[in-house]
C-alpha cells in the first residue's frame, strides 16, 4: 500500500529543502526518500531532506535531521535551520519567538522577528566555531591556512569546523574559479576523514564577502548558512575582515556576527515558503 505524505519546500536564500514533519508522517528510511526526492527532474527538486520533530529533551523545544541530496545526513544546516523557525511559528506549532533547536552538532537557538504574524528573519545562535578538529582535518588545526592539492591546482585555506567540517578558500577571481570540479575533489581530499564543505570567497571593495559553495553531499547550492559562518570566521582570523560580515552567496546575503564576549557565532537571514504538495513515501 503507498503512503502519501505532505510535504512543504521551503528556502533561505536559496539553499532549498523538503521538510516532512515526522509527528505526521512516519519516514523510515530518510536517506532513501532525500535520494529519491531531491532528484531535480523526476523528484521534487532540492537539497535535501529535513524532518521535523519533538526535541524529546527538556532541553530543546524541537530538533531536526537533515539528509543531503546524496542520502547523507548532515550535521547542521543554518539555512534549514532559519526555515524551521519560520515553518513552526507560521504553521501554528509554537507561538515561542525563541526557539531551541536540537540538532547533531548541538542545541541552537533560534530568535524570530515577527511582523503582523509572519517571520521576517531569523537569527540562529550557531555556537562556537572550531578551528582545531582531528577528526574532521588532518592538516593543520591551528587556525594558520594550509595548502592543499586538487587535480593539476593547489589552494590556501583555512579549515573551520561549525559542527560540520569546511575549508574556506580566499581568492582575487572567484569569477574565474570552477567551483564544481575543484570543489568535488577538495571534498573527497583525504586530509578530510569525514569529507567536507568548501567555500571559495573574495573580499569586495566595500569589505563584504562574495562566497560561493560546494556542500558535501549536495554540490553547488545557493546557500549554506554554516559555510557563511565558516567564511566569517575564517575572513576574521586571517585579519582580512572584522567579526561582523555580510556573506553574499549565490542565493542571497546572510549577516554573520562572531561574537568577542562568548565566542558564538550568530547568523541571520531569511526564510520563504516555495510550495506544499503531496508524495509517495
Amino acid at each position: 500500500m503507498t503512503t502519501r505524505v505532505h510535504f512543504t519546500k521551503m528556502h533561505g536564500a536559496g539553499n532549498d529543502y523538503i521538510y516532512v514533519d515526522t509527528s505526521l508522517y512516519n519516514i523510515p528510511d530518510p536517506a532513501a526518500a532525500a535520494r529519491r526526492w531531491s532528484a531535480p527532474h523526476t523528484g521534487i527538486g532540492s537539497d535535501g531532506l529535513v524532518l521535523i520533530s519533538e526535541a524529546g529533551i527538556p532541553e530543546a523545544d524541537y530538533a531536526m535531521r537533515i539528509f543531503n541530496a546524496d542520502g547523507s545526513e548532515a550535521m547542521m544546516c543554518g539555512n534549514a535551520s532559519r526555515c524551521i523557525g519560520k515553518y513552526l511559528y507560521e504553521k501554528g506549532i509554537t507561538t515561542k519567538t525563541a526557539i531551541r533547536l536540537l540538532t547533531l552538532s548541538g542545541i541552537k537557538t533560534l530568535r524570530l522577528t515577527v511582523d503582523g504574524g509572519n517571520v521576517e528573519s531569523v537569527e540562529v545562535d550557531m555556537l562556537k566555531p572550531a578551528l582545531h578538529n582531528k577528526a574532521q582535518f588532518l592538516g593543520s588545526n591551528d587556525g594558520k591556512e594550509a595548502v592543499l592539492g586538487a587535480g593539476d591546482t593547489e589552494f590556501c585555506g583555512t579549515f573551520v569546523s561549525m559542527g560540520n567540517p569546511h575549508f574556506v578558500i580566499f581568492t582575487d577571481d572567484i569569477a574565474g574559479i570552477d567551483v564544481s570540479r575543484y570543489g568535488q575533489l577538495l571534498e573527497y581530499n583525504p586530509a578530510f576523514p569525514e569529507r567536507c564543505n568548501i567555500e571559495f570567497a573574495q573580499i569586495l571593495p566595500d569589505g563584504r564577502i562574495r562566497t560561493r559553495v560546494w556542500e558535501r553531499g549536495s554540490g553547488i547550492t545557493m546557500a549554506c548558512g554554516t559555510g557563511a559562518c565558516a567564511t566569517a570566521v575564517a575572513a576574521a582570523v586571517t585579519q582580512r575582515a572584522p567579526r561582523q560580515s555580510e556573506i553574499i552567496m549565490d542565493g542571497g546575503t546572510l549577516s554573520i556576527r562572531w561574537c568577542e564576549t562568548d565566542n558564538h557565532v550568530y547568523m541571520r537571514g531569511p526564510a520563504a515558503f516555495v510550495f506544499e504538495g503531496d508524495t509517495d513515501l
